[in-house]
């Protein structure tokens, strides 16, 4: 009762307060995250390693037991999983509900670091926030403007290099994934014969290219005052460069890769085939960090894409096209929940204004209305909570008991008015 005879004797205090409230909860509303449904799906952060040319049994044997050893004991970890293919070895991990996924990304990425070796030849290990199969909310397709003369599928590199980052730096998008094309590559083909005949090994063709391929530090010296740190450049810069690599030398005669295979600049065989309307493209994907507003990101996600199809993408004659997006689904199903709650507190005002016959009695019950819808918006911010239709449905239902509620109040006020009590 302290709260109602509060209420009551102080009318300035509580008028200050529900500005206070509207204020807040409109800034709130402005910045809640919104999407479809709950977020109910367990932090995840997944694990990719390559290792060109080795079978699933030796990814599995090299490279995914001696990271799950280390990722075992992370804190709050509930599953992990692995999958082995072809060259590629990946991991996922599923946290606990709660865990923060930027703290996650990071105690996993020093676990990796414990590592102690890994076989040759690997890349580095690519780690990033969801899981490998995360729904997208976008699909991009790489078209060709008029005046484009190229082959589409062969516009991997250029996409990778400045497509694909660009995207990615958007606040809430956590990777953009690259299905299609082929990507330019040094071959090595190799003639059996004059292997052969100059008694040359694949392995020792291997080995060689491997080591020769580096840039290796050769020290430092100095000079009187001057101190210089010398190097020795050994990475290939073109195709002649490979050729020229001396494999071994037999009787004081030096055998080159060039003697016993062909170097090409080439584009690699194409794993899988995407075509659009007949021709073979490129296609992207977009996956947004958990937790982000989706209706933000996309936004960010179309003034990205703008920009780079004025930008670099049209100096080459191309563009980038989206042909899904997730937001248009999430704006029909949330505006026509909003829709209902418009419509909803519309007549329950006009069946008040019928009923009670008393404008500012209605108005009084009206006002009710938006305040407590407005102040619940707060109430989910700061819970982290977000806007979905679930979250909507139930407001739309607790504005019906707002009105109910409000009517019996107005009514005992009434009543009390009417038996000649006074506010104090």
């Amino acid at each position: 009762m302290k709260l109602i005879d509060t209420a009551i004797k102080k009318p300035v205090t509580v008028t200050v307060g529900v500005i206070l409230l509207t204020l807040f909860g409109l800034i709130s509303l402005f910045r809640i995250p919104i999407q479809l449904t709950p977020d109910v799906d367990l932090p995840e952060i997944s694990i990719q390693t390559r290792w060109s040319g080795a079978s699933p049994l030796e990814v599995e044997r090299e490279i995914v037991d001696v990271q799950e050893e280390q990722l075992k004991n992370l804190d709050g970890l509930q599953e992990i999983s692995s999958e082995s293919t072809d060259g590629s070895a990946y991991i996922n991990l599923m946290f606990e509900i709660g865990t923060d996924n930027d703290e996650a990304l990071l105690r996993a990425s020093n676990k990796l670091d414990q590592v102690k070796k890994y076989p040759d030849n690997i890349d580095k290990p690519i780690i990033k926030s969801g899981g490998r199969f995360d729904n997208a909310i976008t699909w991009m397709i790489l078209k060709g403007l008029d005046g484009y003369n190229g082959v589409l599928k062969q516009e991997y590199d250029f996409i990778d290099e400045h497509v694909k980052p660009r995207l990615e730096r958007i606040s809430g998008i956590a990777s953009v994934n690259i299905y299609g094309g082929q990507e330019r590559q040094v071959q090595v083909i190799v003639d059996s014969d004059a292997l052969v005949a100059r008694k040359v090994t694949i392995p020792e063709l291997i080995r060689v290219l491997d080591i020769e391929n580096r840039n290796i530090s050769a020290g430092d010296f100095d000079e009187g005052k001057r101190r210089y740190i010398a190097r020795t450049v050994g990475e290939f810069n073109s195709v002649e460069d490979v050729a020229k690599v001396i494999i071994k030398r037999i009787d004081q005669i030096p055998v080159t890769v060039g003697d016993v295979a062909k170097v090409i600049l080439d584009f690699e065989k194409p794993e899988v085939a995407v075509r659009h309307e007949g021709v073979p493209t490129i296609v992207l994907n977009a996956v947004r960090e958990p937790g982000s507003n989706i209706l933000v990101v996309m936004d960010k996600l179309k003034k990205a894409l703008a920009e780079l199809n004025g930008g670099i993408l049209e100096e080459k004659r191309l563009g980038i096209t989206q042909v899904y997006d997730a937001t248009g689904y999430i704006y029909s199903a949330i505006n026509l929940v909003r829709k209902n709650i418009f419509i909803g507190g519309t007549l329950a005002v006009i069946v008040l204004l019928l009923f009670l016959r008393n404008f500012a009695s209605t108005i009084i019950v009206s006002v009710a209305i938006p305040i407590s819808v407005i102040g619940t918006f707060l109430v989910m911010t700061l819970f982290g909570r977000n806007i979905n239709v679930v979250s909507l449905a139930g407001l739309s239902f607790a504005t019906g008991m707002v009105v109910d509620n409000s009517i019996v109040v107005f009514e005992n006020i009434f009543r009390h008015r009417e038996m000649g009590k006074t506010r104090a």
